[in-house]
């Protein structure tokens, strides 16, 4: 009799850090609807319980996360997080992620959907999407433009290509950059120094910034769901899916 892993999400309160770990490591994180119910539920404890005062979100040791389960999809949006149950999320607690190995496509929407980002030496920040004749949808078309110079995040939006930690923090999308398998550790000591500071000025500080930052999300949101969607009425994106799910090169028709 054979089992079906569970994707699934560990918590665990670290003082008053909540560390979210997402665990399904056969399928590289990557995020279907099971996925997205446990990282929608672990959120939700985060924003709800007003004695924690930060949260950590990571992966597992080798990958933080590759994003969509193409072979299943990922669930539908939640109410409270949107895509993933996180990527639309008004949160009122810190967020940190603490990516170690690659962070792809929705993996780095993820991430890119915190407010701090510490990682491994040997991470790996891309959006393969455009490789598969898909589109960034759940967040990157709108905020990779705003944490990187604007060229750069076009290469990854455009090339697919990955960068890694190094250049990363150059550009400033990445706060620390630390040994490998430490990452977590890091994003902890940051975490305890948030989590020390007044809660109400933290949240209201939290807050001013998401006000103003996050003023022209609701045209991001459109525009995505525009290119989304002329994307999938296209013949490529069947090929990319095909292509993906038989190990195979894509045979691009431009349709």
């Amino acid at each position: 009799m054979t089992t079906t892993e569970q994707p699934r999400v560990d918590s665990e309160r670290v003082g008053d850090v909540l560390v979210m770990r997402m665990n399904r490591p056969a399928k590289k994180n990557a995020v279907d609807a099971g996925m997205t119910a446990a990282l929608d539920a672990a959120l939700n404890e985060l924003d709800d319980d007003p004695s924690l005062r930060c949260g950590v979100l990571t992966g597992t040791a080798e990958i933080f996360s590759a994003g969509t389960d193409l072979a299943s999809g990922p669930g539908d949006p939640t109410e409270r997080g949107g895509m993933y149950g996180i990527t639309a999320r008004r949160r009122n607690t810190p967020l940190i992620a603490a990516v170690e190995g690659y962070a792809l496509g929705g993996g780095f929407e993820i991430a890119l959907a915190c407010d701090l980002i510490v990682a491994g030496r040997s991470a790996r920040f891309g959006l393969p999407e455009v490789t598969h004749g898909l589109v960034a949808n759940c967040g990157a078309l709108f905020r990779a433009p705003r944490v990187l110079p604007l060229n750069v995040a076009r290469q990854l939006l455009l090339t697919g290509v990955a960068i890694d930690a190094d250049r990363a923090l150059t550009h400033g999308l990445v706060n620390e950059v630390v040994d490998d398998g430490t990452a977590e550790h890091a994003a902890l000591a940051l975490a305890a120094v948030i989590a020390a500071n007044g809660p109400v000025a933290v949240r209201s500080t939290l807050e001013a910034i998401e006000a103003l930052t996050a003023s022209t999300d609701a045209d991001g949101w459109v525009v995505t769901k525009q290119a989304a969607a002329t994307v999938a009425a296209s013949a490529d994106f069947e090929e990319g899916i095909a292509a993906f799910l038989g190990r195979r090169a894509p045979k691009w028709s431009g349709r």
